[in-house]
This record gives C-alpha cells, sequence and structure tokens, in this order.
C-alpha cells in the first residue's frame, strides 16, 4: 500500500500546476516548489524519520556524502527540466517519456557501474531487452504526440514539441542519477544504522534521501535563481495573490516528497521482492496516473484518434517494458 501510494503521489506531483493562473512565470511555481522539495521539508521531515540525522551528516567524511550530493546534483536538473517538458508537451507526454527513459536508465546504468558482470549473464541480457521496449515507448509517445500537433494545424508547436521531448528525454536521464546517489550511499546507511544512532534500514536509507534532496536543491534551486534574475521577475514571489500559487507549490512538494518517502519506506516490507515487484508496482502505477491526469485535464481532448491510439498502445508498450526489467531483476 505504500508503495501505490507513492506511485499515486509520484504521477501527481505535476497536476497542481495546472491550476496556477495563466501568465504566471513558470519560475514563479517551481521556485517555490524545489524549495520546499528539497530544502524545507527534508529540514523538517528529515530528522523525524532518521534518528540524529544531522549528527549523521555531520560525522560523515567528503568520500561517504560527496557520492549522493553529486549524483543528486544532477537528478535536481533532471527534476528542473521534467517541470520544463511540462509546460512544453504536457503532462502524459512528459511522464511517459520521462518515465520510459527513467526506468532504462535507472537500472542499466547503476548496473554498469557496480556490478557490470551482470551483462555476461542471462539476466543482463533481459534487463538490456526490457531497457529496449522502454525506449520503443517513449518513440511511440512522441509519435503520437506529433501526430496529435499537426492534425492540430499548431503552426510553431511541432518545432517547440520536437524541443520539449529532447528536455523529456534529458530529464528522464538525469533524473535516473537518483539511482546512482542511493548507489553510492550504502557507506550513509552503514552509518546511520549502526550504533549509536541504531536506524533501522528503512530509516537509515532517508539519511541518503536528504543528501541527495540536498544536492538537488543546488541546481534545480540555483537555476530557479537564475531565471528569476535573467527575466526579472523576483518581485512576482512577493506580489499580492501570490499565496495560492505558494500553496500549489507546497502541495506539490508534499506529493513529490511523499512518493520518495512512501517508497523508500514500502519497498524494505516486501524483502527479498522489495526491488523488483515495489520497482515495477511503482513505475507503472505512476505512468497510468500520470497518463490519466493528462487526459482528466483535457491534454487530448479533440485529438486525432491516431494520435489518441498511439499514446495509449505507448503506455502499454512502457508498462511492458517495466515488467520486463521487473522480470530480470528476479532472476
Amino acid at each position: 500500500m505504500l508503495i501505490v501510494i507513492g506511485a499515486l503521489c509520484g504521477g501527481s506531483f505535476g497536476l497542481p500546476s495546472k491550476f496556477v493562473a495563466k501568465g504566471t512565470p513558470w519560475e514563479t511555481l517551481w521556485g517555490p516548489f524545489f524549495f520546499f522539495a528539497t530544502v524545507l521539508l527534508p529540514l523538517l521531515a528529515g530528522p523525524i524519520l532518521v534518528n540524529h540525522l544531522f549528527t549523521v551528516c555531520g560525522t560523515l567524511t567528503p568520500s561517504q556524502w560527496i557520492g549522493p550530493v553529486a549524483f543528486g546534483f544532477l537528478w535536481g536538473l533532471g527534476s528542473m527540466t521534467l517541470g520544463l517538458s511540462f509546460a512544453f508537451v504536457g503532462l502524459s507526454l512528459a511522464y511517459a517519456i520521462n518515465y520510459g527513459v527513467q526506468i532504462a536508465f535507472g537500472m542499466i546504468v547503476p548496473a554498469a557501474i557496480f556490478t557490470p558482470g551482470v551483462f555476461g549473464t542471462a539476466k543482463g541480457a533481459v534487463m538490456l531487452g526490457g531497457a529496449a521496449v522502454c525506449i520503443l515507448g517513449v518513440i511511440v509517445s512522441g509519435k503520437a504526440a506529433r501526430i496529435k500537433e499537426h492534425a492540430g494545424n499548431t503552426g510553431q508547436a511541432p518545432r517547440n514539441l520536437t524541443r520539449g521531448i529532447a528536455v523529456a528525454v534529458l530529464s528522464g536521464v538525469l533524473c535516473a542519477c537518483y539511482a546512482l546517489a542511493f548507489g553510492c550511499g550504502g557507506d550513509v546507511m552503514k552509518l546511520a544504522s549502526a550504533e549509536p544512532f541504531a536506524n533501522p534500514e528503512w530509516r537509515a536509507s532517508f539519511a541518503v534521501t536528504a543528501l541527495a534532496l540536498w544536492g538537488g536543491s543546488l541546481s534545480a534551486c540555483g537555476y530557479c535563481a537564475y531565471k528569476l534574475t535573467a527575466n526579472k521577475t523576483w518581485n512576482t514571489l512577493v506580489r499580492p495573490g501570490i499565496l495560492p500559487v505558494y500553496a500549489v507549490a507546497l502541495v506539490m512538494a508534499l506529493l513529490h516528497d511523499g512518493a520518495i518517502a512512501c517508497f523508500g519506506a514500502g519497498s524494505p516490507m516486501l524483502g527479498a521482492l522489495g526491488v523488483s515487484v515495489g520497482y515495477a508496482i511503482f513505475m507503472s502505477l505512476a505512468i497510468f496516473t500520470g497518463t490519466v491526469n493528462g487526459f482528466l485535464t483535457g491534454e487530448w481532448r479533440g485529438a486525432d484518434v491516431r494520435a489518441v491510439t498511439g499514446i495509449r498502445s505507448a503506455l502499454a508498450i512502457l508498462v511492458a517494458g517495466v515488467c520486463i526489467l521487473a522480470y530480470a531483476n528476479a532472476l
């Protein structure tokens, strides 16, 4: 149930952005969101989830924390570009492409770095096959979106669509660095689990989460600060009527961090099947949720039937890819 709840949160965190007043600068919403998600909430919730979190972090050597923070920095770039892709191509397509690429890279790249010998086995062959299926789903998603835009005769949209698809693919690759952050966080978890801190494994994992989020704050919040400066929109953060925007940003942050927290807490409870079964449930349901949210908010209303059929087919292909990867991980 925790993983299901986390997937629903992960597939929905972009949805509230649909209800911000038109004309609100991108950075006016996403700047507060990233601050809440990567700085404020980890500072408030981290000490509750991890015994003596700040003492644990203060005890770490540079070689222990640099990996989670550095890959968290890259993950922050991915989250930021995912936010951009929502504006370019909408929720349905952005989620499908980002999660499809993230699924493939999130399993293949860590394996190539930490257990390269796996690719000489049957398990490795199935993993590569699952990754190829996910990439096929991304291609089908892009084709469906092109049909939709061309059928709508929107002039400039196809060029923006091409840029949007590229941004969504890049965001998926960078978001996959979150898995690498955890791959480098073994020493952090060992320290948080040992005496005198004595955190259970599922709570110790949140120490790595906090480091990754704080690393992500440097890139995501930094980019938003750049946009606020370049566009001269700092004043929009204190304008009359800004409170609803902050409320939306906070809800988005709670959903975003709730997805991470629920998956981190629920996966160890599944025992040996935690990664394989839990990952498949989480990612496939998150893709479904993001796509359904896109349909419910009218992104595909009036679209060519070929486009709708294409995005549904892409969704089915992506879920199939997830199942193949989950099966590979269980071999």
